[in-house]
């Protein structure tokens, strides 16, 4: 069960840190969290916060002077002026219902940094059921290519950062929108890149009518001053997108036909060269060419991803030809097709994908890369999703050749949906197995890999474990 956001808003928010010097923050150790612990640090705040379990991300924290516990106790709160925290914790958490009772104002972490962004001018906010991780790292790399320091706060780890964050110096502020419960609804974006919109979080949304209307109001934010820039190959995009009140920004990566009936997007991919499994394509503006990227990521999507973050940088009035430079050096988000070492001569990475959607175009986008086999080691994340999207599980997952099944990581539900991993292994075909654990996982990749696979580590659960079994650093 989670708890709720506050939707108090930057004003009311503003009002109750009034004087507050100390801030504690529930589930501290998480990207976004442990983001804005640091950022508040550098504010002038006392940092504190718990969660449950020590990672790179919460040793970092320490290093920097913030004390972390790693349980939760109601006497952790005591003296904090305000409590950040993350609407994943339950609400009977001992930190947060002795603050209630101590009236110390508890603020959501959607609701605080829509507050903490509106001391910057310029405000990027990158959202989509797909993509948003690697468009803002790829906007951190390019903004900086082009002379700027931005501040920029993603859900993976940035190359150019070492982190999940970076505190730059001037007035651009660059963050991943996450839709999950309307959390973006609470931002204050003056530009909105929308990268696609699509089912998910059956939990939380219960038709693409309620999505589309989620990413609309938030696109809407930014009001008729306001800058959206957005995907003009996704129908659901369109859409939500029809009465957009601000300067809307088309951007495409198809590759367009002499008998096209669609107006060409104002941000083009053409030429667009998939030989070497890593794209290469220019980008036309209004039909000029303004710029050619060669990525060194694979995978037909990042050229969407791609084209997002140059055209965010080109609204901005940055020069293109060194936000081009910026985005052909960038070499990939932490777990995305992150590559984590070799494993009896194959090639293995660690993917967050877990969506059909993700996982089709990262197993498409590893395909291109030549390798012999391709297996694909997969937990599917919370029961809800897999069984509303069960079918597409099955079409994804058959891109592997040899699909392997951990079980469902539960996250915040029970296991009441009649829906298993097994079952996903049976409907996929006789290529699929399913693995009861980590340790079967690794036993059967130790059995059948050879040189000139690929393995894919895919999931968004706590599935870094296997590495151990496969001699790898987790990297947790």
């Amino acid at each position: 069960m989670s708890t709720p956001n506050t939707h108090f808003g930057a004003a009311t928010i503003g009002h109750m840190l009034t004087g507050a010097r100390s801030l504690f923050f529930i589930g501290i150790g998480g990207v976004n969290m442990s983001s804005l612990a640091e950022l508040s640090l550098r504010c002038g705040y006392k940092v504190a916060g718990s969660d449950r379990t020590e990672t790179d991300l919460t040793r970092s924290l320490e290093k920097s002077g913030i004390t972390v516990y790693y349980s939760h106790d109601a006497s952790h709160v005591s003296g904090f002026d305000a409590v950040i925290y993350t609407v994943a914790i339950d609400p009977d958490n001992p930190e947060y219902k002795t603050a209630l009772a101590l009236q110390i104002p508890c603020i959501s972490r959607a609701d605080y940094l829509g507050y903490i962004m509106t001391s910057y001018k310029h405000r990027i906010g990158i959202c989509g059921m797909h993509g948003k991780s690697t468009t803002t790292a790829i906007c951190s790399t390019a903004f900086r290519a082009a002379g700027t320091d931005p501040t920029v706060l993603c859900g993976a780890v940035m190359p150019d950062a070492g982190s999940t964050y970076r505190i730059g110096s001037g007035n651009l502020f660059i963050f991943e929108a996450c839709e999950y419960m309307d959390s973006f609804l609470d931002f204050n974006p003056t530009v909105a890149v929308i990268l696609n919109i699509e089912m998910d979080h059956p939990d939380y949304f219960k038709s693409i009518t309620q999505i589309r209307r989620s990413f609309a109001n938030f696109a809407a934010i930014t009001g008729p001053s306001g800058t959206a820039i957005v995907n003009a190959d996704d129908s659901n995009v369109k859409l939500a997108m029809s009465t957009y009140p601000g300067r809307l920004v088309t951007f495409s990566s198809r590759e367009r036909m002499e008998d096209d009936e669609e107006p060409p997007a104002d941000f083009q991919a053409a030429s667009i060269d998939l030989s070497s499994g890593f794209p290469s394509f220019d980008i036309l503006v209004k039909g000029t060419f303004s710029a050619h990227i060669s990525l060194v990521i694979p995978g037909r999507h990042n050229i969407s991803n791609a084209l997002a973050a140059f055209a965010a940088a080109y609204v901005c009035g940055l020069p293109p030809e060194k936000v081009a430079a910026g985005i052909s050096g960038f070499c990939g988000a932490g777990r995305r097709m992150e590559f984590k070492g070799k494993f009896l001569g194959a090639d293995v990475y660690s993917d967050y994908g877990h969506h059909p959607t993700e996982i089709r175009c990262t197993l498409e986008g590893c395909r291109d890369l030549g390798y012999k086999r391709i297996f694909c080691v997969y937990q599917p994340h919370t029961y809800t999703r897999t069984a509303a999207l069960f079918p597409d599980f099955v079409a994804s997952l058959r891109h592997a050749d040899r699909p392997i099944l951990l079980d469902i990581y539960a996250a915040r539900e029970p296991d009441t949906y009649g829906v298993s991993s097994r079952q996903l292994a049976e409907e996929i075909g006789d290529n699929a197995s399913y693995a009861p654990d980590m340790a079967s996982a690794a036993g059967i990749l130790a059995n059948e890999v050879s040189e000139g696979d690929a393995v894919i580590i895919m999931g968004a659960g706590d599935l870094y474990h296997i590495f151990p079994y496969l001699g790898l650093d987790p990297g947790v």
